[in-house]
């Protein structure tokens, strides 16, 4: 019985606070704390004028007995100062103290409310608005989609903000866990696309409210057409369940334009971070110009960048990914990597197909022309091998008949050389010689 009186209590509480504007719990908790300003001031003075003690005194004395901390350590003595303490604090005072803690619970009462219900004023800056929600699994899918932007780390700390009229008792804790917090109102009422802060967003996704109605194009238009007033469409991903009416929508201005894909809530984030890849993603769901097919194709060690070459230079498509022997698929291998493939998975037009034959053509020719190419370039690295090893073996004759040249000359210089050097030492001798004979003529006695 005690429990259920404390929770009718409570409820009163709650929405008595609730019911409370926040400019009259601020009027109110300001009345009460001038009142008690005054109440301070008469008892303090009234201690300093009946007891004696000074200002400082008489303002200690009125806190701690306000307080009811109660040191004891000052007290009044005379009857008419304790009167006016039994007066002005024991009755006046707690009774003032006990309306601002009132109302300071009814202001952290109603805050939370507000909070619950999606009527707070959160004032955000940067974050990502996700306006309207899912009829069906709106809880499962709203986790997926969070999900998938927590893993961005350039989303991993954004404020998520869920504009619409679901949750009316407030969001479930999955949702709050993952940073979600929620407003509660309408996109096509200005006021609450203000208080949702769409103008301050960074990302604005619009989703369908029926994935599976064509009027919720209608309310989708709208909200399109009221973002577009705000100059904040080039920040919006929008949901449209009729392609018709995708041409209305862009002629707004929006950033993307997606088809309602419930399942997979990773083409939203796609469209944040790598805008343009969810028209990929999109067209690759529907078949409208691109297809992903699969090829049998047996291969055997090759590089995938040859392959995807192949594939490309015979303008048959893009090869996306292989199937190994195991079964296993691999996405986008790297380019150097040599796979050995049961078959191929390709992007490929949708109105024109290749046929398996033509695939497995284009790749046995490709590979051809590279064995021809490569038996090419091995001849000609070999006559150009051999061409250096004969200009090698002619320079090396050159330098050897160039040294043979430059020895005999040497030989000649040196040859030359040593007759000048006989010549001038005979010229020496004659010279010899012939002063001899000169000085011997001279040594005669004449007649």
């Amino acid at each position: 019985m005690g429990k259920f009186t404390r929770f009718i209590r409570h409820q009163q509480r709650v929405r008595h606070a609730v019911y409370q504007t926040d400019k009259t719990i601020k009027r109110a908790v300001w009345r009460t704390a001038g009142i008690m300003v005054v109440l301070v001031a008469v008892h303090s003075s009234l201690m300093v004028y009946l007891e004696g003690m000074t200002l400082w005194q008489g303002l200690w004395l009125t806190l701690t007995t306000l307080t009811t901390v109660g040191f004891g350590d000052l007290s009044p003595v005379t009857p008419i100062g304790q009167a006016a303490t039994i007066g002005l604090i024991y009755f006046c005072g707690i009774t003032l103290m006990t309306f601002i803690i009132s109302d300071y619970v009814d202001f952290r009462i109603a805050r939370r409310e507000k909070i619950r219900t999606g009527h707070w004023n959160w004032n955000m800056e940067e974050h990502i608005l996700i306006i309207n929600a899912p009829k069906y699994n709106r809880e499962n899918y709203f986790i997926r989609l969070i999900t998938q932007i927590r893993e961005n780390t350039d989303y991993k700390d954004i404020p998520v903000q869920l504009l619409n009229t679901d949750f009316s008792d407030g969001l479930p804790d999955c949702l709050r866990e993952l940073g979600a917090v929620h407003v509660h109102g309408t996109p096509s009422n200005p006021d609450d696309l203000e208080r949702a802060g769409a103008q301050r967003a960074k990302h604005i996704v619009v989703l369908a409210r029926n994935e599976y109605a064509s009027d919720s194009d209608s309310f989708t238009f709208d909200v399109a057409h009221r973002l577009n007033e705000l100059h904040v469409c080039h920040k919006a991903i929008i949901e449209c369940v009729i392609d018709e009416n995708r041409p209305r929508m862009k002629a707004l201005g929006v950033k993307s334009v997606l088809r309602p894909i419930r399942s997979y809530p990773e083409i939203v984030v796609r469209s944040m971070d790598a805008p343009g890849s969810e028209v990929i993603i999109e067209d690759m769901f529907t078949r409208a110009n691109d297809h992903p097919h699969r090829y049998p194709v047996w291969l055997e060690g090759e590089p995938w960048a040859d392959v995807v070459n192949a594939l490309i230079q015979a303008n048959l498509g893009t090869a996306l990914g292989y199937v190994t022997k195991e079964g296993n698929v691999v996405a986008h291998p790297k380019g150097d990597e040599h796979i050995h493939a049961q078959s191929l998975l390709v992007l490929v037009k949708t109105d024109f197909q290749p046929t398996e034959k033509a695939v497995t053509q284009a790749l046995e020719d490709y590979f051809q022309k590279q064995i021809t190419v490569s038996r090419t370039e091995a001849e000609a690295l070999a006559e150009e091998k051999a061409k250096a090893e004969l200009e090698a073996h002619a320079e090396a004759d050159l330098e050897v008949k160039e040294e043979a040249d430059e020895k005999a000359q040497e030989d000649v210089e040196e040859a030359q050389e040593e007759a000048r050097e006989e010549v001038e030492e005979a010229s020496e001798e004659e010279n010899s010689e012939g002063d001899q004979a000169k000085s011997t003529s001279d040594l005669k006695p004449k007649n």
